[in-house]
């Protein structure tokens, strides 16, 4: 990698970054910005406040080591979230590592829904397909009344969920290993909830940016993407209270197939929402009273 001159003060630093990150990754100079000052503050213990009111302090040198070490990390590539080991999540500090997803703001959207679909008195949650546990401690955090049950075939990215439910006390999530429905047998649920692997195995998407460091099982499902999907769907009524909600996150591209899933396993109330970039993301149905 190319050497630069020793970089004498933040401001600077954070200026020569950014210039970097910019060229390297095409990243926009307002991201680009955001992360060298993410990894500045997490190099030298600071808040952005404090960057502001002492930009022209002089960097000691292990903070200008430390801050070289960083960067070059995202230079070729690696997440701004793995690299920090926690990424944010509705308002939470979550631990992530190359066991789990990176937590996305278009969960968020699955986590608002399943607030407004719980009821009101104590209820039972079941998240599938946990990995770092976004969903599962964020409702549990949100709502203490809960009994949240959280799966996963990945006993790494349980240790992860189980870490991050210590770190919120939502002492009330269960978490067990297992392929989806499978290790909670024949219990039945108020809410149903997943964000399971849903791009397709070949979309040249998962050989770019983030996604390249993100375990494959996690994003990539069979059936163009749908197999898993169709799995959760179609198993859900099974595992469902009666008038229980089922809620999916999914693909831009795959709302017509998810309704139409939910419509095969005999939901009502069917509904697909967007996210912030305006795209289909969330889709929920209701059960019957059968």
């Amino acid at each position: 990698m190319t050497e630069h001159p020793p970089l004498s003060d933040i401001r600077s630093a954070l200026q020569n970054a950014a210039q970097r990150l910019t060229t390297t990754l095409n990243l926009p100079l307002r991201e680009a910005r955001l992360e060298a000052r993410i990894l500045m503050e997490q190099c030298i213990g600071r808040p952005h406040a404090w960057l502001i009111a002492h930009d022209t302090d002089a960097l000691t040198s292990d903070q200008q080591n430390a801050f070289t070490q960083l960067l070059n990390r995202r230079l070729q590539g690696e997440p701004v979230a793995y690299i920090l080991g926690w990424r944010e999540f509705y308002g939470l500090p979550l631990t992530v590592t190359v066991d789990t997803l990176i937590p996305r703001p278009d969960t968020e959207l699955l986590v608002e829904l399943a607030l407004h679909h719980l009821p009101a008195s104590s209820c039972s949650i079941l998240d599938l397909g946990t990995g770092s546990g976004a969903i599962a401690v964020t409702l549990a955090h949100l709502r203490p009344d809960a009994r949240v049950t959280a799966t996963d075939q990945s006993a790494s990215a349980l240790q992860v969920a189980r870490q991050n439910a210590e770190r919120h006390a939502a002492n009330r999530v269960r978490l067990l290993n297992g392929s989806w429905y499978e290790p909670v047998n024949q219990e039945c649920f108020d809410l149903i909830a997943s964000n399971p692997p849903y791009i397709a195995a070949y979309d040249p998407h998962l050989q770019q940016g983030d996604l390249r460091f993100e375990p494959l099982t996690a994003l990539a499902a069979a059936e163009n993407g749908l197999s898993d999907l169709r799995h959760i769907i179609l198993q859900a009524p099974v595992h469902l209270k009666p008038h229980g909600w089922l809620l999916v996150e999914h693909g831009y591209d795959q709302q017509e197939a998810c309704q139409a899933l939910f419509h095969q396993a005999g939901f009502s109330q069917i509904a697909t929402h967007r996210d912030l970039g305006g795209q289909p993301r969330v889709t929920l149905g209701q059960r019957g009273e059968g």
